[in-house]
């Protein structure tokens, strides 16, 4: 775990808009391109760091292992659609060890429960138990896009989350399309609770298209 803290806390503010996306969606959530197809496209950017985050699946690991790809080094992640008390929330594991049992048994196993929201809304996860299972597995669990949480005191909910064991916010993002009008915090907002809370600050385009570097 130290290895991925150290390469994500290395990560300036400017990084996540030129260097790294470490939030990015294939095919085989609800994306559109194929896992190989992420690790050319990053190639082509020069991005540094990146991480495939498909929902609810590690299946694209099958395909493409983390490790270094020429300068591209993918970083293994999922992200967890679940609940925290009433808020659905999205938590990101990263650095997860991809055969790890319970991270497996976490995942959907039908294509519906990586692609269609009613039915990932539905899955029932728990933070709690997907932060532990992220933890167990070696990971760190990131909570993604939190200037999109519904929740009038977004501080209590994330400093209850840490004593989850959530590792961190996902602040330096884009927020583009659909999320740059669904949004009820501002990222400055979002910074000063990472800090302080003491909480490590990752980010990513969210990508579901062709372009890395857009949603």
């Amino acid at each position: 775990m130290s290895e991925i803290i150290a390469k994500i806390t290395s990560l300036q503010n400017s990084d996540y808009y030129d260097n790294a996306n470490l939030h990015i969606h294939t095919n085989l959530s609800d994306g559109t391109l194929t896992p190989q197809e992420v690790i050319e496209k990053a190639q082509e950017l020069n991005l540094k760091y990146i991480s495939i985050t498909d929902h609810n699946t590690i299946e694209a690991y099958n395909t493409v292992k983390p490790g270094l790809y020429n300068n591209t080094e993918l970083i293994s992640g999922v992200e967890f659609d679940c609940w925290y008390k009433t808020n659905f929330i999205h938590i990101i594991g990263y650095g997860i060890n991809i055969n790890d049992k319970n991270i497996n048994k976490l995942c959907a196993k039908a294509k519906a429960g990586k692609t269609i929201d009613l039915v990932r809304i539905c899955a029932g996860r728990r933070s709690a138990n997907a932060i532990k299972c992220i933890k167990e597995a070696g990971g760190i669990a990131v909570l993604a896009h939190p200037a999109c949480c519904w929740t009038l005191n977004l501080k209590k909910m994330i400093s209850e989350l840490k004593s989850q064991g959530l590792d961190g916010l996902e602040v330096y993002y884009p927020y583009k399309s659909h999320r740059k009008f669904i949004r009820f915090h501002s990222t400055k907002a979002i910074e000063q609770i990472a800090d302080d809370l003491n909480l490590i600050k990752t980010g990513g385009a969210d990508s579901h298209g062709t372009n890395l570097k857009d949603r």
